[in-house]
C-alpha cells in the first residue's frame, strides 16, 4: 500500500522501463514514478539529480497547455515525481516530429542528410541545407519502438500504414493532431525565450477508443530545446545553440567513443551537473515557477482519482 493524496493505493503490477515504475492501482488506472535514470541511443547512461520531478511537473503543466488539442493520459499528480494516470494501449510508433535539421543520433535529420542522403523519413530535401537550420513547415518523422535492448529503427509515414502499424484513418489524425501540438509548443517556448527544435511523442488509445497522449510531453528528455539568444549567429558559423535538454549527454558520449552498445561510459560530475542544472532551467523557464525539491507548485487540474 502507498498513500497518494491522502488514499491508500494499492500497489500492483509493477513494471520498470529505461526511465520509470508504473504500478496498477485500480481497473485501468497506474501510478507512475519518474526516476532520475536518463537513457540515450536506448540505453540507461546516467543519474541526473532530481530529474524525475522536474520532468513529471514539466509534463504535467504541458499535458494542461494542450488538454484542448488532445485528450491525455493524466489523471492528477499526487507526488513531485509521481502521477495517477489512465491506462491505454500504446501505438506501436513513436511520432518524432521536427522542425529543423539537426541532431547527432543516426536516426537524426542532419546525420542523415550530412552523410549523403536526400530522401530521409519520406520526405525530400535539397543540397545545400546547413546544419541546425529551420525546416519551411515540421515534419512527422516516424520509428519503430524498440523492444529492451534494441534501438528504434526509422520508418516512412507510409509505411506506418503499409506494414500494418496504424489503420490510414487513424494515422492521418495522429499526424495531424502531433503537429498541432508541435506548434503550440513552438509558440509557448518562443515565448519563454527558447526554440523548441523537435519532440518525442507517444500516443495510445483509451479503453473507449479516444485517441490520447501518454508518457511525457515536452521535456528536456523528450525535446530538443535551444536559447533563441545563442541561435542567432550560430547557424552561420556551424555552432551548436545553447540547449535545455540532454543532446549534450549525446555529443559526450559520441566524443567519448560511445554509440549505443555495451556499457557506456561513467560521465564525468560536471556533465552531470551541467545537465541538471539545463533540466532546471528549462523548467523554470517555461512554467515561470522556481524549482524546490519536494515541492509541486505545478498547478495540473486535478481530476477524480478513480472515477
Amino acid at each position: 500500500m502507498a498513500a497518494c493524496m491522502g488514499v491508500e493505493l494499492p500497489l500492483d503490477d509493477r513494471r520498470e522501463g529505461k526511465v520509470r515504475i508504473s504500478y496498477r492501482v485500480a481497473e485501468g488506472r497506474r501510478l507512475i514514478i519518474t526516476t532520475d535514470r536518463l537513457s540515450a541511443f536506448d540505453r540507461v547512461v546516467a543519474g541526473i539529480p532530481f530529474k524525475g520531478q522536474v520532468l513529471n511537473q514539466l509534463a504535467a503543466w504541458w499535458f494542461e497547455q494542450t488538454s484542448d488539442l488532445v485528450a491525455n493520459h493524466l489523471i492528477s499528480v499526487p507526488d513531485p515525481n509521481a502521477s495517477i494516470v489512465r491506462e491505454a494501449t500504446p501505438l506501436p510508433v513513436e511520432v518524432v516530429v521536427r522542425g529543423y535539421i539537426t541532431g547527432v543520433t543516426t536516426t537524426s535529420l542532419w546525420h542523415m542528410y550530412s552523410s549523403g542522403q536526400r530522401t530521409i523519413y519520406g520526405h525530400e530535401f535539397p543540397d545545400g541545407l546547413a546544419k541546425n537550420s529551420r525546416l519551411p513547415a515540421p515534419i512527422v518523422t516516424p520509428t519503430t519502438k524498440a523492444a529492451a535492448g534494441e534501438h528504434d529503427v526509422p520508418i516512412t509515414c507510409d509505411e506506418v500504414v503499409t506494414l500494418g502499424l496504424v489503420d490510414p484513418e487513424l494515422w492521418a489524425k495522429v499526424q495531424a493532431v502531433a503537429i498541432a501540438v508541435f506548434t503550440r509548443g513552438q509558440r509557448i517556448a518562443e515565448r519563454a525565450g527558447l526554440i523548441l527544435a523537435d519532440t518525442k511523442y507517444e500516443f495510445g488509445l483509451a479503453a473507449d477508443g479516444r485517441l490520447m497522449l501518454i508518457d511525457e510531453m515536452h521535456t528536456p528528455d523528450s525535446s530538443r530545446f535551444w536559447v533563441a539568444e545563442s541561435f542567432v549567429g550560430r547557424i552561420a558559423v556551424g555552432d551548436e545553440p545553447e540547449s535545455l535538454d540532454k543532446e549534450p549527454i549525446r555529443r559526450w558520449l559520441l566524443d567519448a567513443g560511445y554509440r549505443g552498445d555495451g556499457e557506456p561510459p561513467a560521465l564525468p560530475r560536471v556533465v552531470v551537473d551541467e545537465t541538471t542544472a539545463r533540466y532546471i532551467r528549462a523548467y523554470e523557464t517555461l512554467t515561470g515557477y522556481t524549482f524546490e525539491p519536494g515541492r509541486q507548485p505545478v498547478s495540473q487540474r486535478l481530476q477524480e482519482i478513480f472515477p
